[in-house]
């Protein structure tokens, strides 16, 4: 994200600078000027806009967004906390301290780091010693915010801009609700509304990413979105000539496959390697090894430790491999990396557009990625996002649907918040923020169930409350985001990583002490302490060693994705080099598919056994969409894939028409399991029914359904 500037930049665009950064950028850096978004975002974000700034990777976003705002820092009295700089991932956060205290300091101002690794007394430090700049995550603000330990007012009193890196990662989920409601928190206690700037690559919608970014005073603050030399997506038009970079699919079959060519490919080059699971990433990282490849691995659930030698490896390391999942995806400085592998596909062109921006950073070297597929449907999901990024089409960030469970948790974490929150008065801690506006039948439920008590007409944290998110200061509290049960595993005292508990249950077929893959090294487990969710292993030789962890539900490709898989299958090829074996391989596997795609729409195929399946190409949530508005012409006993649901088999063409016709006046959302609400956190702060409508929305793809529903279909006998 840093780096030099061009040469002929002209040094007349510093002087909006400070003078004294203006000195260091040409003397400390040796920058001739400032690139052009660090240019262009000069005078608004130095007159106090908001902004979402837009730059592929390396693309100087962090020097576009800190200068402006150091420069407007020098300009103000008061002391103490005037910037936050916000992360998703901790890595991230970690790599950007050391610029960030470098620009700090050369202004004569301090830069500290508060996340979940800090330690308490790194934590008392800053609080006796308040930074002008604090890089962190939302959930250590909401940490701050509730605990008991921080004096919120005054550690916030002089608060005025934020910045949130990768912006896109935030919007896409919960965490960016979640977000935006701690910044309208974070708002009321410093007394003024906060600036805020965006960092990201390049989205679909970026005029649409700064207002949801707003937050509350959308349309009432200026704000910009700031893209030099970046091409804005436009509905509709596809450009001819393909994005650049040097990109490439190749079809290897398997994972083991895949290592031999990684291991015999750019011998003594730094290669990054991402794989979209952690069991992929830990076989692959131990088939590497035993090829005699110096192999790093980076994945959620490894010890600090070991992460932190991937990170390391990016810039202390040459001839090695880093096999990561999306952990090494986002902003962190790569330093001097030669090439990105990637198995299989990522899940969005988005993701893509990250990883291939890991390289070409050296002068003279160009953006690369090779794709390695595994398996056929890896081989077509990836023909498939290479096809979109070809038409230069991005993903738009569309944030997840009516939050309901983000307004319960909010309401439990003001309470414990503030002394004394008004009954009445509760909304005007959030303004207009959009999840809000429905939130007094929310209220109402917590206190009716003792989450919340009545003192007076006063609001404070009831008994259901302390019951259920009670546990360590309610530090469930403070992240939106369950994850799935892991159990530690120490090797002595030396955490590995974390594992599936399933992989620690005796196996009756299996003799001998169980095996795990983990650290990309086999590990004999010796002891199981079941209560404390820790095992004790041992290193042995050999394979046997399994990695296994829950994916957490995913519900498959989105629409545009699945349909661009059905544009590959009736002839579609990415405007990427295609390898023998990866064109022979999809020439086989649209043979494959023939009687499930038609030029004309979507296709309907009777089975000899009587099965019958409409092969939709519309992604799962299309699918489930469907599934519930067909009602008795779908099969009720069925799991719709991102490919196809099920029919009730004794619809003929003349029913079909008939029940698709009914379908098209009323779309219905998907039904939701009780074992699926248990996935929403915060659910039992909730009415079942809203929790209901919550999860239905989120299952959901009605503009999907509908035009599926206005496709013509084919009916196939085979």
């Amino acid at each position: 994200m840093g780096g030099s500037a061009p040469a002929g930049a002209e040094p007349s665009t510093l002087d909006l600078l400070h003078p004294t950064l203006a000195h260091h950028v040409v003397n400390t850096l040796g920058w001739p000027g400032l690139r052009p978004l660090q240019r262009e975002a000069l005078a608004p974000l130095i007159d106090g806009d908001d902004a979402i700034l837009l730059a592929p990777t390396a693309g100087g976003k962090t020097e576009a967004a800190l200068f402006p705002l150091l420069t407007t820092m020098a300009g103000r009295t008061g002391e103490g906390l005037s910037l936050l700089y916000v992360c998703p991932i901790k890595a991230l956060l970690n790599n950007l301290l050391p610029r960030a205290q470098a620009y700090a300091g050369w202004m004569g101002r301090t830069a500290e780091l508060w996340h979940g690794d800090i330690s308490s007394a790194g934590r008392q430090r800053i609080l006796r010693n308040r930074p002008d700049i604090l890089l962190t995550t939302p959930e250590s603000l909401e940490s701050m915010l509730v605990s008991t330990k921080v004096d919120h007012r005054a550690f916030f009193k002089n608060l005025h801009g934020i910045v949130v890196d990768e912006v896109h990662a935030f919007a896409g989920d919960d965490r960016g609700w979640h977000l935006l409601a701690v910044l309208e928190r974070l708002s009321r206690v410093a007394g003024r509304p906060v600036q805020r700037v965006g960092l990201s690559a390049t989205v679909g919608n970026p005029e649409e990413l700064l207002a949801w970014l707003q937050g509350s005073l959308a349309g009432e603050r200026p704000g910009r979105v700031i893209a030099p030399g970046v091409s804005l997506p436009q509905a509709g038009h596809v450009p001819e000539d393909p994005p650049p970079g040097e990109v490439e699919l190749d079809y290897v079959g398997s994972l083991r496959n895949a290592a031999k060519v990684i291991a015999s490919l750019h011998g003594g080059e730094k290669r990054l390697v991402f794989c979209d699971s952690r069991k992929y990433v830990e076989e692959l990282g131990h088939t590497l090894r035993e090829f005699g490849v110096t192999t790093f691995l980076s994945h959620a659930s490894l010890a600090l430790d070991e992460r932190r030698r991937a990170e390391a490896a990016f810039s202390e390391a040459r001839d090695c491999v880093i096999v990561s999942t999306s952990t090494l995806e986002l902003g962190i400085d790569v330093g001097d990396l030669d090439r990105v592998i990637q198995i299989n596909a990522p899940g969005t062109v988005a993701s893509f557009l990250q990883r291939i921006g890991r390289t070409g950073r050296r002068q003279g070297s160009a953006r690369n990625c090779l794709f390695l597929a595994v398996d056929k449907p890896g081989l077509l999901d990836a023909a498939a996002l290479l096809h979109l990024w070809g038409k230069h089409w991005v993903e738009p960030v569309v944030p997840t649907p009516e939050p309901r469970h983000i307004v319960a948790q909010q309401l439990l974490a003001l309470c414990l918040q503030e002394p004394q929150v008004a009954r009445g008065l509760w909304p005007e801690w959030w303004g207009d923020l959009e999840p809000f506006r429905q939130g007094e039948p929310i209220a109402a439920h917590l206190v009716r169930e003792g989450f919340i008590d009545l003192d007076g007409g006063l609001m404070m944290v009831g008994p259901e409350a302390e019951k259920r998110f009670g546990h360590r200061h309610f530090m469930e509290l403070t992240s939106v985001f369950t994850a799935p049960p892991q159990f530690t595993a120490l090797h002595g005292r030396t955490e590995i990583g974390r594992v599936d508990p399933s992989l620690l249950a005796a196996d009756e077929k299996e003799a001998g002490p169980r095996r795990l893959l983990l650290a990309g090294s086999t590990w004999a487990v010796t002891w199981v302490d079941w209560r404390r969710q820790r095992c004790q292993v041992e290193p042995v030789e050999g394979g046997g060693g399994k990695a296994k962890w829950d994916s957490g539900g995913h519900l498959g490709s989105f629409f545009a994705l699945t349909r661009a898989v059905r544009e590959v299958l009736l002839g579609a090829d990415p405007k990427v080099r295609l390898t023998q074996r990866a064109v022979k391989a999809l020439a086989e596997t649209r043979e494959d598919h023939l009687d499930m795609v038609h030029p004309g729409g979507s296709v309907i195929v009777r089975a000899s056994n009587g099965d019958l399946r409409w092969w939709t190409w519309a992604g799962a949530r299309a699918n489930l969409t469907l599934a519930a508005t067909l009602g008795p012409a779908a099969d009720p006993k069925q799991q719709p894939t991102d490919a196809c649901l099920r029919l009730n088999p004794e619809l003929d063409p003349s029913s079909w028409a008939a029940a698709k016709q009914a379908a098209q006046e009323r779309v219905v959302l998907p039904e939701v399991s009780t074992r699926a609400l248990e996935g929403l956190k915060f659910n039992a702060a909730l009415p079942e029914h809203l929790a209901e409508r919550t999860l239905s929305a989120r299952l959901a793809d009605v503009d999907g359904a509908r035009a599926l529903l206005t496709e013509s279909t084919w009916f196939i006998v085979r």
